[in-house]
Formats: structure tokens, sequence, C-alpha cells
């Protein structure tokens, strides 16, 4: 993947840059592996506004990805790599020997015509998938259960991928892109090599109305706002903040405020990412 930058043709132009897209080899999905995604505009089931400035944006459709990869011992050929409105990675389409079709994660380097395998005995090569315990140390891996059979939760993003350090009993240690130190049982699934669209961190959106298509809204700042709106409003003219750091408008901290809840895996972290 490459990176184009525009002429500054126009003010939003200016700056500008985007995806050459030329690793992608159609332009429509396939319609059985596709669903309907409603837009919930930040609201929860209640109606309530739980994510702040969500809505609008280009209408969508999900695609249906195989995060479990358990067509264990059946080959497939990469028939297309294609772009997915839902996420920053790509995806490949792949047809098993079997008749049956599955949309992946693209990994770096994946072609059209590659092979893939589901398995224990699969080869170490990206775009395969194995239980970790059959991965050798020092592997790049990406899309990892976190439980077993539950499908990859971790490191799916573009660009994204984490080290199989050492094999520890039932455990593996990982070391996580965010450079956190996790154990994780080794019969959980994982795929070889590094999520493609590399590239992606280093596009520049350059105006507004691209992030509106993406479906955020604006925001207003704090400190434009009334005492009673936000704790960072008020006072004449422009004011600090006035306080002990910034604040949420709900005066919770903004900044360095840990709001991880309990999580049964939380004693299989080795090492956090901010070492904490």
């Amino acid at each position: 993947m490459a990176i184009k930058v525009f002429r500054p043709t126009s003010p939003g132009r200016r700056g500008m840059s985007g995806s050459t897209f030329e690793e992608i080899t159609k332009d429509k999905p396939e319609k059985s592996l596709t669903a309907p995604l409603k837009k919930r505009a930040g609201r929860n089931n209640q109606g309530r506004i739980t994510v702040r400035h969500r809505g609008g944006g280009a209408k969508r459709k999900l695609r249906v990805i195989d995060f479990k990869r358990d067509k264990t011992g059946v080959p497939g050929r990469v028939a297309a790599i294609e772009y997915d409105p839902n996420r920053s990675a790509r995806i490949a389409l792949i047809y098993y020997a079997d008749g049956d079709k599955r949309y992946i994660l693209a990994p770096a380097g994946m072609n059209i015509g590659d092979t893939v395998l589901s398995g224990p005995d699969a080869e170490v090569r990206p775009g395969n998938a194995l239980p970790l315990k059959a991965i050798p140390s020092g592997t790049l891996i990406h899309n990892i259960e976190i439980e077993k059979g539950k499908g990859g939760q971790m490191v799916r993003s573009a660009g994204a991928a984490a080290q199989l350090m050492v094999k520890e009993g039932d455990y593996v240690l990982l070391r996580m892109p965010s450079g956190e130190m996790r154990r994780v049982r080794g019969d959980c699934m994982a795929t070889i090599g590094q999520v493609g669209n590399v590239d992606h961190q280093n596009i520049t959106l350059g105006k507004a109305g691209r992030r509106r298509l993406m479906g955020w809204r604006p925001t207003v700042r704090g400190s434009a706002m009334s005492p009673r709106d936000h704790p960072h409003g008020g006072g004449e003219g422009r004011s600090p903040i006035g306080m002990p750091g910034p604040k949420t408008p709900w005066g919770k901290p903004a900044l360095g405020y840990r709001t991880r809840k309990p999580k049964a895996s939380d004693k299989l972290i080795v090492k956090r990412r901010k070492g904490k």
C-alpha cells in the first residue's frame, strides 16, 4: 500500500493524503458475506447517548469476518483483496476447497492466488492460523484469541502485530503492539504475520468533511462553555482551567484516569503498557 498526497487546489486539499488502494482487486463485496448495519449515533439500547459526537456518516454494510479461523485442515485460495469501511485493515476473500467462502483479515504481503490453512499442522506463513503452542518463538502474529474458540479479539487493526516471546507450560508470553506483556493459553488460535494496510497511520484527513463521512460530529471545547455546562467554562475572556488537571464535562479527570474495570484476564498481564 502507498500514500497519495493531494495537490493544494483548495484549503481542504492542502496537506490532505489518502490511500492509493492499489492492493484492492474487487470493488463490490461478496453478497452472501454482508449484513445490514444500522446506525445508532452513539446511543445504547435505551436510546441514551453513551458516546458523544457520533452521528451521520456514509452508509455501510457489515462484512462478516471469520475471526475464529476454525476451518481446520481445509485449504483456501485468496480470491480477492477488498476494502472494508468498518475497519482500518483490508480483508481477503477466501475460496475454500469444500466450496465455502469467508472473509479474513488480510496480512501484509498477501496476494491473490495464495493458499491459506488453519490448524496445528499448518505451515508458519502469513495468513495461516495455528494454535499459539504450535508457533515458534519470535514470530509476529495477529488476530489472537483470549479464550479458546471465541475468535480473535486482539491485534486486528491495520499495521498491528504482536510477538510471541516464550512458551511457559500451558501458556505463551506475548508482547502486544502497546508494549504490554501478556500471557495467553497455548491452545488459543492466532494468525501468522502483521495486519496489512501498514501505512494507514500516515493518512491525513485534511478537512472536517472526511471526518463527518466517518460518522464523527464536531466537538465543542469545554473552555468555550458556561460553568453550568462544563468545569472548564466561564470567566471573562480566555481563562485557565483553574483546577488540578483537565476534567470531563462530569468532573472526572480527563488525563491519566484509569477507567479499565477488573477483568478475569488481568492476572495474565505480566507488564502493563505504561509500566505501572
